[in-house]
């Protein structure tokens, strides 16, 4: 089969695809709504997937240039938050198979992520320009700023000992947000169990986070810092890619971003507002005890010195 062919074969495979999700995108809401018949939740984004890939099977014998994977954006509801995502077909017809992470240093199990392009964020932060989502409320809190207890001042004049000095923060002050968020609506996101590398040893149910809380090294230099991950961003929530596998941080409004810091990683670090570090996860055991150790409720060290009477 010639390459003319093969092109025009391919491109009327992405014109049918792309119907089949308008289609039924439009369709099953009005159905909905007429009461003819009922969805359970997620059945038009799995039908699109299925539809996909039966298309797509069709054609497995051919070798076109992989074309970019379709977004179609959706609105989710969950019991406790409330976001606009984008939702990847690719992600929807995940296969396990297809996917390993890259291989770490010899000695460590995850990897350095390097020459991140950095930024500052803070609880209870306000949209503005490069930050148009508000940080009241956080990928798995919807009251965060409500659990901090306050106003995470990121104003150098107004902080001492790496927190603010108008109150004493409930959560630990060292943390971070990497753009990805393994919960959906209900449950997980289909790739979690697969790509998240703690997903089976975590898991608490459907409801819970298996990423919150866990530990990231962040290096600046000859400082390295130890920070909790409590938020998904910036600007993505789906990069799975990047925050477990080998691609690089996607484009965006903030010098293609990959990685948000807390004031207390800004100043431990000596951080500009916008800034460059290398980072990678690590387990408990290897923390070693700092700033990041003292404070909060979600603070493994504070959860684990609680349990042995230490405090």
């Amino acid at each position: 089969m010639g390459t003319s062919e093969n092109s025009l074969r391919f491109t009327r495979i992405r014109v049918v695809a792309t119907e089949l999700i308008i289609e039924t995108l439009s369709l099953c809401p009005s159905a909905l709504r007429r009461g003819g018949y009922k969805m359970k939740p997620g059945t038009v984004t799995h039908t699109i997937a299925v539809l996909l890939s039966s298309i797509s099977s069709l054609f497995a014998h051919s070798t076109p240039k992989k074309a970019e994977p379709a977004k179609v954006r959706a609105s989710k509801k969950s019991d406790k938050l409330s976001e606009d995502i984008l939702l990847n077909v690719n992600s929807l017809a995940f296969t396990p198979g297809h996917w390993s992470p890259p291989p770490p240093e010899a000695g460590e199990r995850y990897p350095w992520k390097r020459n991140i392009v950095t930024t500052v964020f803070w609880i209870g932060e306000e949209p503005s320009a490069n930050n148009p989502v508000p940080n009241r409320s956080s990928s798995w809190d919807k009251y965060w700023t409500r659990s901090y207890g306050g106003f995470d001042d990121p104003n150098r004049a107004h902080r001492s000992d790496y927190i603010p000095v108008k109150f004493t923060p409930r959560q630990n002050p060292v943390y971070c947000a990497l753009p990805y968020n393994d919960k959906a609506a209900t449950g997980h996101r289909p790739e979690a169990p697969q790509v998240v590398p703690w997903f089976r040893e975590a898991y608490q149910g459907p409801a819970v986070s298996t990423c919150k809380g866990r530990w990231i090294a962040i290096c600046k230099g000859n400082r390295t810092v130890y920070a909790q991950w409590e938020d998904a961003g910036p600007f993505r929530t789906d990069h799975w890619q990047y925050v477990f596998g080998n691609e690089r941080p996607k484009p965006n409004l903030n010098k293609g971003a990959g990685l948000d810091v807390s004031p207390a990683v800004r100043d431990y670090l000596g951080l500009e507002e916008t800034d460059v570090t290398n980072w990678k996860f690590v387990e408990f055991s290897e923390v070693p005890r700092g700033p990041w150790s003292k404070l909060g409720e979600n603070n493994t060290f504070v959860i684990s010195d609680r349990k042995a009477g230490k405090i």
